[in-house]
């Protein structure tokens, strides 16, 4: 089992709006590409506060590799990224795969 991180940066003052706005994707777009188990974490202590950050749980690199693909077949991810973008830190997206071992 893998851990999918997906981290990014909120705008001052914009944290809230990010949260909204994955909280949103999590419901309406996660679910068509397979994405099913995950959870949302913002930075507290020891990070920076305006981190948003969305932990998914998958299987195997291919069943993440065949979401990412699945995603960019769909309007309304293009459309949800577009909207999202003036709340975010630019450049600051990343990915992170982490091996569950326990």
């Amino acid at each position: 089992m893998l851990i999918a991180r997906w981290q990014i940066d909120a705008r001052f003052g914009q944290k809230q709006t990010v949260i909204d706005s994955i909280t949103q994707w999590t419901r309406e777009i996660a679910p068509k590409v397979g994405l099913l188990k995950g959870r949302m974490l913002s930075g507290s202590i020891g990070t920076l506060e305006a981190t948003v950050e969305h932990n998914w749980e998958v299987d195997s690199l291919a069943e993440l590799e065949a979401a990412w693909a699945k995603l960019g077949s769909i309007e309304a991810h293009k459309e949800w990224s577009k909207s999202l973008e003036p709340y975010v830190v630019s450049g600051t997206a990343r990915w992170s795969i982490l091996r569950v071992i326990t």
